[in-house]
């Protein structure tokens, strides 16, 4: 019986221990996107929280490339944290060799980045018509105010653009494609989706595309992507679909670890 008590005790203390690790990690994690500045662009009686990262030893003489990221459905909010928790950090370790500015907005939990239908089924699965025009979204028009502002800087190279994002933020990726055409030099949507007809738009326009999903995706089907891939190619564009076997829908997991992801983002220029 003693014995039993004491291997209790043993096992409630490494418990605690490692409860008090992961928090140390989850904190240390958490300092580090520290570095992206709290900023909230205000429209009207819209407000979009976002975070900016700043190239180190910022020259407000020089002019920097930027990277716009949309976040999934899951990091909407208002706490202007919860958008860092994919793709932040790989812009914040490669930032010597790739100095840019780097913005995440934090779409609110009662708006979505596209103009999108979602219709559930009885099974569980869900359809998404994706509309051809029309009025954006409150969080895509206070998105488009906030590019506007940050483009209008004087500290953005207006040639080197850039546009990616998961899931609801891919969807986001393709429909601001299509309603901003001529200001992206490139554009990385992950797990989403478009109204193909749209391609048209910009196909030609940006100068190249990485599309990425997972073959076994179960909430955003790969053959969006496919579609929207095959849709930019027959348009003229230059795209590259890549598509990882076996992996659901956290494809984000495999795409921002793309080794040649940042070098071949900010090498593209209008």
């Amino acid at each position: 019986m003693i014995k039993y008590k004491h291997t209790l005790t043993y096992r409630c203390s490494l418990i605690a221990l490692l409860f008090l690790l992961l928090a140390s990690i989850t904190t240390q994690a958490q300092g580090e996107l520290d570095a992206y500045e709290r900023q909230v662009y205000v429209q009207g009686n819209d407000t979009l929280p976002y975070r900016i990262l700043y190239p180190k030893n910022f020259d407000q003489k020089k002019k920097y490339p930027l990277v716009l990221v949309l976040h999934g459905a899951g990091e909407r909010g208002t706490n202007n944290e919860s958008q860092l928790v994919y793709g932040a950090k790989r812009f914040l370790e490669e930032q010597e060799q790739f100095p840019a500015i780097v913005v995440f907005p934090q779409c609110p939990k009662d708006s979505y980045w596209s103009n999108v239908n979602i219709v559930p089924n009885a099974q569980g699965q869900r359809t998404f018509n994706f509309q051809a025009g029309g009025e954006p979204t409150r969080a895509m028009a206070a998105l488009m105010g906030l590019l506007k502002q940050l483009r209008k800087s004087g500290n953005v190279d207006k040639d080197r653009v850039y546009l990616g994002g998961l899931s609801m933020g891919g969807m986001g990726t393709f429909e601001l494609l299509w309603r901003q055409p001529k200001t992206f030099a490139a554009a990385f949507p992950i797990c989403g989706g478009g109204a193909p007809e749209m391609a048209r738009k910009y196909a030609k326009k940006v100068e190249s595309f990485w599309v990425f999903h997972g073959e076994k995706d179960g909430v955003v089907p790969v053959e969006h992507s496919r579609i929207m891939a095959g849709a930019i190619e027959n348009a003229g564009g230059d795209v590259k679909l890549t598509v990882y076997p076996g992996v659901n829908h956290n494809s984000w997991d495999y795409a921002f670890r793309e080794p040649e992801l940042l070098r071949w983002l900010f090498s593209q220029e209008k």
